[in-house]
């Protein structure tokens, strides 16, 4: 049966999840403070970029499956099962910050004791959230409103830039609940997403909430782990193409997620990283490996900087150099910690001039970070006229293919820093193109 479903939040998590859970037929109320968001989504505008979405986002409030409100009490009244997508940025210890998730968890209880008494209720922690968060949710739900209800852990897995294929075919689900009747509803509201057999997984709320910075931390030690690996290979003159090749066939270990880079960024990695270690230390049983990886993270794009900075010889003052490439990955506009920003940072402090191009995330980059501090052009090769450098930080399919000819032409002079290995050694010899890379020999291909 279709279920009424409230969201709050219309972020990348809210507005991915209530458009999928109204394409399987469910009448889904996103809600959301922000009046210029609402507004797009009222007027057919998306405020993120997401392949896939808007076909999917069209359609459904056409057919009226899919409204976005500011009114959350019409939301929660009418709804069977509340999601909270509420942003948790870390603070600066480390820790998640739940002042929206609780704010929003005490709104929910006055309108439920306004409108007593309320059929059952699930209200659903989808955010990352620390553990024990749905026993703090329960209880501040619970000081204003003594009907049934319970709160449920149901993490997350999507993948910006994959995210629609995420949420309508998940690898696996993840329930957390302690409350059977919450628990039938959450499997009959998922089983349409997993009908090739994918597992919905039912465990307790604590171990559902760890479930997903473990998963999060263990992806980002991967990356990690082939970045500490390709600076070594630097040191000793080996690949790590090579290296990657040779583990990632063992089928223990797999492929995914062992490309060495400049460092991974996104609203999840970092955030997660740095919670599961504020948690593990308050436990007094801090997560050695899980520090390591956050340490060589943050190292990662220094490193990359380090190479342009000793190419030139320190001298950066007054050069211009091309960045390709903003979004902390490909096919996204966030560029929430971005390792882009952390290299732009470094050569505007070293009085060099930038100009970037990705092609998706510059709004975002001139109004979160750099303002007018840095050119933005208006394609690829524009960011290269009077450049000392090309630096591709970004590996966006457009860059992939480049025609090298006209970037020699334009470049004053031939060198590449590729921070995402995603071109061939040999080729950029053979264009005379001095060309530095992670984890790989350095190429001097100028004639």
């Amino acid at each position: 049966m279709p279920y009424n479903i409230a969201v709050i939040g219309t972020g990348y998590v809210g507005l991915v999840s209530g458009t999928c859970f109204a394409e399987n037929g469910n009448q889904v109320i996103c809600v959301d403070n922000d009046p210029k968001k609402l507004q797009k989504l009222n007027n057919g505008q998306i405020p993120i970029y997401e392949p896939g979405l808007h076909p999917l986002y069209e359609r459904n409030v056409e057919r009226g499956r899919l409204t976005f409100t500011d009114d959350l009490e019409d939301a929660v009244v009418k709804s069977d099962v509340i999601f909270l997508c509420l942003p948790t940025p870390p603070q600066e210890d480390g820790s998640a910050d739940l002042q929206y998730v609780l704010k929003v968890a005490e709104d929910i209880g006055e309108i439920l004791a306004k409108h007593a008494p309320q059929p059952f209720k699930v209200i659903v922690d989808k955010s990352t959230v620390p553990i024990g968060t749905s026993e703090k949710v329960t209880a501040v739900i619970r000081k204003n409103y003594d009907g049934a209800f319970t709160v449920a852990s149901n993490p997350e897995f999507l993948r910006e830039g994959f995210a629609v294929e995420d949420s309508l075919r998940p690898d696996r689900v993840v329930i957390g609940a302690s409350d059977q009747q919450a628990i039938d509803i959450l499997t009959e509201l998922y089983e349409p997403f997993v009908l090739s057999g994918n597992p919905i997984i039912v465990m307790d709320e604590r171990s559902a909430e760890i479930t997903k910075y473990a998963a999060n931390s263990h992806l980002a030690m991967r990356i990690s782990f082939m970045n500490d690996l390709a600076n070594l290979c630097e040191i000793l003159g080996a690949n790590i193409d090579n290296v990657r090749r040779g583990i990632g066939t063992d089928s223990r270990i797999g492929k995914k997620f062992l490309f060495a880079g400049s460092g991974y960024g996104g609203s999840c990695f970092p955030k997660d990283v740095k919670a599961l270690l504020k948690t593990s230390n308050d436990a007094q049983n801090t997560l050695r490996i899980v520090q390591a990886v956050e340490d060589v993270n943050a190292d990662q794009p220094k490193r990359f900087f380090k190479k342009v900075y000793e190419y030139f010889d320190g001298d950066l003052a007054g050069k211009t150099f091309a960045v390709w490439g903003l979004a902390f990955k490909p096919n996204t506009d966030d560029t929430r910690e971005a390792p882009a920003f952390i290299i732009i940072d470094h050569l505007l402090d070293a009085g060099a001039k930038v100009q970037a191009f990705d092609p998706e995330a510059m709004e975002n980059t001139q109004e979160l970070k750099f303002g007018d501090s840095i050119g933005y052009a208006d394609n690829a090769y524009a960011a290269l006229e009077n450049a000392d450098a090309l630096l591709l930080v970004t590996e966006w399919n457009e860059f992939r293919m480049p025609d090298w000819k006209k970037i020699k032409s334009m470049l004053n002079i031939p060198v590449v820093f590729d921070g995402r290995n995603i071109y061939d050694m040999d080729e950029m010899e053979e264009n005379g193109f001095d060309y530095f890379s992670i984890g790989r020999p350095p190429v001097r291909g100028r004639k």
